[in-house]
């Protein structure tokens, strides 16, 4: 299956690209090397392909092609544009911040009505301190050896550095926005989330298209540390331009006794990879992490999970549903990998697709690698069609043939969308799984 995002006019190779953006990266001295390095490796590596085993299913080489250059700041029109984009969510009774064409924007964030225990700082502006010896940091993850982490590091304009204090429980969740106003461009932003001790938080992540923006590039970065008790629930909504291009990461280090509830929703985007890479750091810990990709005509979506229970007396539930029409391409790859001292380890895993075109794909790659013996682990895989005998039914009874079809579709979707906790946020996914459904592609 070919799927290819209209090409930038641009023609740069890799080292033009980076040669022209750095009028556009903060940071000097450690910041500087650090991203010259990272863009050292991308250059090495290029964008991955089908000869890479974590990216078999997802070949950029064929799907993005090349990377857009950086898009310029945003100016009065830009933020005019992303204001309405902003307002179009309707979503209330959050903490905004928003990033528009990979810059933070000020006048569109709700910095002044912060609940009390939040400190919200601008990457772009920590990076250019000098008085901030551990300022390259920010830029460095050592996850996993990725082409597209690195390219990440090495272009990132902006971002958001949030630390929520230790005992806090916050009430109105934080609602990271990042809007592209520009075409035939890239987004390159970087946040990270700190929750301390015993805290409680709920993050939002949406991505949107301002009127006219086509053919882009976002790529993103979330990186979490979550303190021994605390509590974090994690929605993730993408509803990129359809012809753009979304590739993003996020990378969770769990303490002891915590909880994070994790949820991802694609809808949006040509091409679309979101990888999380979430690991347990102390014992005692849940997680809970399902996702949903609702594509159409020729798209292609990717969620790519990896679980590493690097310690004792942790547990994880990973649900993924996948409904595809027209010519759409769906991967689900969820690796749980269990490490020597990791015993009484409980990782459990279950994808299903649901085909209502006979031209749909659906690649579903569930992984165990277990190295202890006293766990409990499993995972499973299925792929179908709508049930036809209650189709059947559901029209005997007066329902039309789409909203028959609309109904068992979101009764397939909702075991996902049910585990979130928050029921604002679940209401968020419910309406964005239905405008989907409203238009099937």
């Amino acid at each position: 299956m070919n799927v290819a995002l209209t090409k930038p006019t641009t023609e740069q190779p890799f080292s033009e690209l980076f040669v022209a953006a750095r009028g556009r990266l903060p940071g000097a001295g450690p910041v500087a090397e650090l991203r010259q390095g990272a863009f050292d490796d991308f250059a090495r590596l290029g964008l991955p392909h089908r000869r890479i085993e974590e990216w078999k299913y997802t070949d950029l080489r064929a799907l993005l092609r090349e990377i857009a250059p950086l898009a310029p700041a945003p100016d009065q029109a830009a933020l005019a544009r992303a204001a309405k984009a902003v307002k179009s969510l309707g979503i209330e009774g959050t903490q905004k911040l928003v990033l528009v064409d990979g810059a933070f924007a000020p006048q569109l964030s709700d910095m002044a009505g912060l609940e009390s225990g939040v400190h919200v700082r601008v990457l772009h502006e920590i990076l250019e301190d000098s008085s901030n010896k551990a300022r390259a940091d920010l830029l460095r993850t050592g996850v996993a050896s990725d082409a597209m982490i690195s390219l990440n590091a090495a272009l990132a304009t902006d971002g958001v550095v949030i630390d929520v204090a230790e005992g806090a429980a916050l009430t109105m969740p934080i609602h990271i926005v990042h809007v592209a106003t520009n075409s035939a461009t890239s987004l390159v932003t970087r946040s990270l989330l700190k929750v301390e001790k015993n805290a409680r938080v709920s993050l939002v992540e949406s991505f949107v298209a301002a009127e006219g923006a086509k053919s882009y590039q976002t790529h993103d970065s979330v990186v979490i540390w979550i303190g021994d008790g605390a509590e974090l629930q994690h929605v993730r909504l993408m509803e990129d331009a359809l012809d753009a291009a979304n590739i993003s990461t996020g990378i969770f280090t769990i303490g002891a006794k915590a909880r994070l509830n994790t949820f991802n929703l694609t809808n949006g985007g040509s091409v679309s990879r979101y990888q999380g890479f979430i690991t347990f750091a102390g014992e005692g810990s849940e997680v809970v992490t399902n996702g949903v990709n609702l594509l159409g005509a020729n798209r292609h979506g990717d969620t790519t999970l990896v679980v590493d229970h690097a310690v004792p007396n942790c547990s994880s539930r990973e649900v993924f549903r996948a409904v595809l029409d027209g010519r759409a391409h769906s991967v689900f790859q969820g690796r749980i990998i269990v490490r020597p001292d990791a015993q009484k380890t409980d990782g459990k895993m279950m994808t299903r697709a649901l085909l209502l075109s006979d031209e749909a794909e659906a690649d579903n790659k569930p992984e165990l690698e277990i190295f202890a013996d006293d766990v409990t682990c499993g995972h499973g895989a299925t792929t179908g069609a709508l049930d036809e005998s209650l189709l059947f039914y559901l029209r005997a009874r007066g329902l039309s043939e789409n909203d028959a079809q609309s109904l068992l579709i979101a009764a397939f979707v909702g075991e996902a969308i049910e585990s979130i906790v928050n029921d604002d946020l679940r209401d968020l996914a419910i309406a964005t799984a239905e405008r989907w459904l409203a238009t099937r592609g």
